[in-house]
């Protein structure tokens, strides 16, 4: 990598391991809603709520990654690699009593909040028996952040590929075996599709470790030493993370209460809007790829004292993120009905759900160029600032959700007009933010 310009090319390198990557997580959604929409309504609407509970809750440990994985990335420019080590040391002290918390939470206190959420008492029921199994998942799902930031902090992101690749080839035949009871399992639906994740986000953690004992010299980056914790180096990565950790969670929590909204309009609002979820969530896939890279590379060349480059590099990863999510919406613009099959043989939902593909769409052009600068934000270290332009944004996008449906009777189509509004909010404060230069001082 030069050090006096990143060309779009180096761009791509870095990001297109992650954007694979970032299928991880939502592959696993991807597929347990196209094997579920075959099941029926209860089963597709348990599996929405269910994920997205979970999603919310593993943010904890994502945003802590993140944080991690900024330091990285700030002592790689740096040249300072035997620090590095320090950091994935610290960050396993601490993901594991997270991991402790976050499967008590999913694994009983879940069953409260959805009892209280949740009009539907057969969606209640069907989702709770897939937060009893998911929530083990949460062990496996945290060792696989620690080893992700590592490597995206150092711009070595081709083993996410390989990664993502175990991880969605597991849950997509554990789908196909335990949800319909096949080759001689018992059928077992949603719950089926909570074991076959579980067991994905395993088989991910293996490769991961086996991959890096084979392939990493552990005296370069002093890695895995494991010596004492110390409060001094975790609290550097707490100032970085706290803001993300918090920021992350309450961006997926706001979208759990976005589906409580749907579920009010009926269980056939719901079944659509996981579905749509899910092409949405194809949608972002360029999105969340080219934002850890934005995170990494912007963390990188502040390390080597680049600042003047900060602004061109993140307009250059806007373009191509922007070009990536139109050439995907383009698909679904044109094919609605081709896409929602994929989906769902019902008629009904099918029809429900094409104009939405067409809101989506556009929405993720905004929400694409968004993330980016946002993330560029976070990439400078400041990720307080990050936090306190998230809440503002996502303030006025659940009150606009709110609003539209209990006071105007919104139906599901013009529900999803709330991500316009979010992804067009959040380009304009972060923007605004990065041009006026006042992330320029301080350190990491």
């Amino acid at each position: 990598m030069k050090k006096t310009d990143i060309k779009y090319s180096r761009i791509w390198q870095i990001a297109y391991p992650i954007i694979l990557g970032s299928i991880a997580q939502n592959l696993i959604n991807f597929t347990d809603t196209a094997f579920l929409g075959r099941v029926g309504e209860i089963a597709l609407g348990a599996g929405a709520l269910g994920g997205l509970f979970y999603l919310a809750v593993i943010m904890l440990g994502l945003g802590f990654s993140t944080g991690a994985q900024i330091i990285i990335a700030r002592r790689h420019g740096e040249n300072k690699l035997k620090e590095i080590g320090p950091v994935i040391d610290q960050s396993i002290y601490f993901m594991v009593p997270v991991a402790i918390f976050t499967y008590i939470l999913l694994r009983y206190l879940s069953i409260g909040i959805l009892e209280f959420a949740v009009q539907s008492e057969a969606i209640f029921s069907e989702t709770t028996e897939y937060m009893k199994i998911r929530s083990v998942g949460i062990f496996f799902a945290m060792g696989n952040m620690v080893f992700r930031a590592f490597y995206v902090g150092l711009a070595k992101t081709k083993v996410i590929t390989y990664t993502t690749i175990v991880l969605a080839v597991v849950n997509i035949l554990l789908d196909y075996i335990l949800i319909f009871g096949n080759m001689g399992a018992p059928q077992m639906g949603v719950a089926g599709a909570a074991l076959a994740s579980v067991i994905a986000e395993a088989s991910a953690l293996v490769y991961f470790i086996g991959y890096t004992f084979f392939t990493i010299n552990f005296s370069e980056y002093n890695l895995f030493r494991f010596c004492k914790p110390q409060l001094k180096r975790l609290k550097a990565i707490l100032k970085v993370a706290i803001p993300i950790m918090m920021q992350q969670f309450i961006s997926l929590s706001v979208w759990f209460v976005f589906f409580l909204f749907i579920e009010k309009i009926g269980e056939m609002a719901l079944a659509v809007s996981n579905i749509i979820r899910s092409v949405y969530v194809i949608l972002m896939i360029p999105v969340w790829g080219f934002a850890t890279a934005t995170n990494t590379l912007i963390s990188y060349i502040i390390g080597l004292n680049r600042h003047d480059q900060v602004m061109p590099l993140i307009y250059k990863i806007a373009v191509l993120c922007f070009t990536g999510v139109f050439c995907i919406a383009g698909i679904g613009i044109l094919f609605p009905e081709l896409i929602m099959s994929v989906y769902t043989n019902d008629a009904e939902l099918i029809a429900l759900g094409k104009p939405v593909l067409y809101i989506i769409g556009v929405g993720a052009l905004f929400l694409g160029v968004g993330f980016i600068f946002f993330n560029g934000i976070s990439g400078t270290g400041k990720t307080n600032v990050s936090l306190t332009l998230e809440i503002i944004v996502l303030s006025i996008y659940l009150l606009y959700t709110y609003v539209i449906i209990n006071y105007f009777n919104a139906d599901v189509r013009m529900a999803w007009t709330s991500e316009m509004v979010y992804g067009t909010l959040l380009s304009i404060v972060s923007y605004l933010y990065l041009k006026s230069g006042k992330w320029k001082s301080g350190n990491i």
